[in-house]
């Protein structure tokens, strides 16, 4: 009856784990052939919450430099004398057409010098400029550079219109550094005033609806204003991140890091205008560096320790920078990686035969080692080029979360052909974890047949003997 009994329980065992295999299988097939947008609308059009897709990804389009003037009568530097003819601003929103209906991305990021110091209008131009992005009804951020305020509206003004605009998601402070430090606001009229600058702010990208992470942040975004030109006679240059900025910064991110339920971090990725010295300082590693340095670094004369900030956080992966239009380099320092968005706009400066670009972000999601929670687990980048084939080039892995486990190359490090990359990685790692799993199965029927075949030989081989008996032979008494 003991074997009868393992048997039942070896085939109950065998059921469930076929059922458990089908299930997973199932479930990889649905998610292969769903796609969700991965951003819900919240408070009407105007505050989407950003979200991953079901697929588990959400990508990020920088959009550096664009320096947008009036648009038609506007006219463009640095191409051959062939295309300078006919070129204008318009060149410019045409081909952040072609970057959304190419890459559908889930965000936008405008990284400064969004406007040019010829606008006669600040406001229409910068409705002109965003106007490919809000036609495709996709959620935007953006931060201001050092020119942004040359046009008809200050610093202040420019960001204050920016938030007000459809799909806008920009803030000129948030949070409050008084909220941060004291948890509520002392004195509600200097709320503006108590971080340096316009367009500090932080954006978190949740889960997909219905998923265990639907409330979770799965990917943190900081925004910062690194301001326009030094403010002190003696320095001169451009400015840096300032002191309050540093303070909330560091505040921020350790709120961020305080609601962590399990390692790793959530990982996060910041976005400002200026490059930090460490720019400079990154390329006497060239083997570190991924893209093109043509011009100097523009960086400010006076390092203010926002790496050592960022360092010493740990969430931050990468930071994204334009100002310098002719750099497009991403360079590894001591694991942040620090990315160039390369110039966009074809009223700025440009280098003629070096074809305007933009910068791609892709963050994809995996499963967790315990507990089946999904966390974020890769961060790649690439370049678009605004050339005949609307090239990609460049592809970069920015942070592997699969470190230490066994295996530890990313998906997308392969290098795989582009264009339908993200899904080409989905198949071929579902198709591997198909192959694991119909392996496992096969070799749980295996091992039950056998087993089944053990049992009945057992039964089979004992035959009893009648009348048989064992006589003593005296030797106990």
């Amino acid at each position: 009856m003991g074997g009868l009994r393992d048997h039942h329980s070896h085939g109950q065992i065998s059921a469930g784990l076929c059922l458990g295999i089908f299930a997973i299988i199932l479930g990889l097939l649905c998610q292969a052939f769903s796609w969700v947008p991965g951003v819900e609308a919240a408070n009407g059009l105007h505050r989407p919450v950003l979200r991953f897709n079901n697929e588990g990804t959400f990508k990020i389009l920088q959009v550096a430099d664009m320096h947008y003037g009036d648009g038609s009568r506007t006219p463009c530097q640095d191409l051959i004398p062939s295309q300078l003819r006919h070129c204008s601003d318009h060149n410019t929103t045409a081909f952040i057409a072609r970057l959304l209906a190419a890459e559908k991305p889930d965000l936008v990021v405008f990284t400064g010098d969004n406007i040019d110091f010829d606008s006669s209008n600040a406001t229409k131009s910068l409705d002109e400029a965003i106007a490919p992005v809000i036609a495709a009804k996709i959620p935007w951020a953006a931060i201001l550079g050092n020119h942004d305020q040359e046009s008809t509206l200050s610093r202040g003004e420019v960001m204050s219109y920016l938030t007000q605009m459809d799909y806008s998601l920009c803030e000129v402070l948030n949070p409050y550094l008084q909220t941060l430090l004291l948890g509520k606001d002392l004195n509600p009229s200097a709320k503006n005033m108590d971080v340096y600058g316009f367009g500090n702010y932080y954006l978190q990208v949740f889960g997909a609806l219905e998923s265990e992470s639907e409330n979770s942040s799965l990917l943190n975004l900081y925004f910062l204003d690194s301001g326009d030109y030094a403010k002190f006679r003696e320095v001169g240059g451009y400015e840096w991140i300032r002191s309050s900025q540093l303070i909330w910064f560091r505040s921020l991110s350790a709120k961020l890091r305080q609601v962590e339920d399990s390692p790793p971090i959530t990982p996060a990725l910041a976005y400002f205008h200026i490059p930090l010295p460490e720019y400079k300082t990154v390329l006497e590693s060239p083997k570190m560096i991924l893209g093109e340095q043509q011009e100097e670094i523009s960086s400010p004369l006076v390092n203010s320790g926002f790496f050592t900030a960022l360092l010493e956080a740990g969430d931050v992966k990468a930071t994204f920078v334009g100002h310098d239009h002719v750099n497009d380099y991403c360079g590894n320092f001591f694991g942040i990686h620090l990315c160039y968005g390369g110039g966009t706009g074809y009223h700025a400066y440009g280098k003629v035969g070096w074809p305007r670009r933009a910068r791609v972000v892709l963050a994809t999601l995996g499963w967790e080692s315990k507990g089946g929670s999904r966390k974020t687990r890769e961060i790649v980048t690439w370049k678009r080029l605004d050339d005949e084939s609307m090239s990609e080039i460049d592809l970069q892995v920015l942070y592997n979360g699969y470190e230490g486990w066994w295996f530890t190359k990313p998906f997308y490090k392969g290098r795989l052909s582009f264009g339908r990359r993200g899904n080409a990685s989905m198949w071929i790692a579902s198709l591997l974890i198909i192959i694991i799993l119909s392996l496992m199965a096969s070799s749980s029927v295996l091992i039950n047949v056998l087993y089944r075949h053990f049992l009945r030989q057992k039964r089979g081989s004992y035959v009893p003997v009648e009348n048989s008996h064992v006589e003593s032979n005296g030797s106990f008494g």
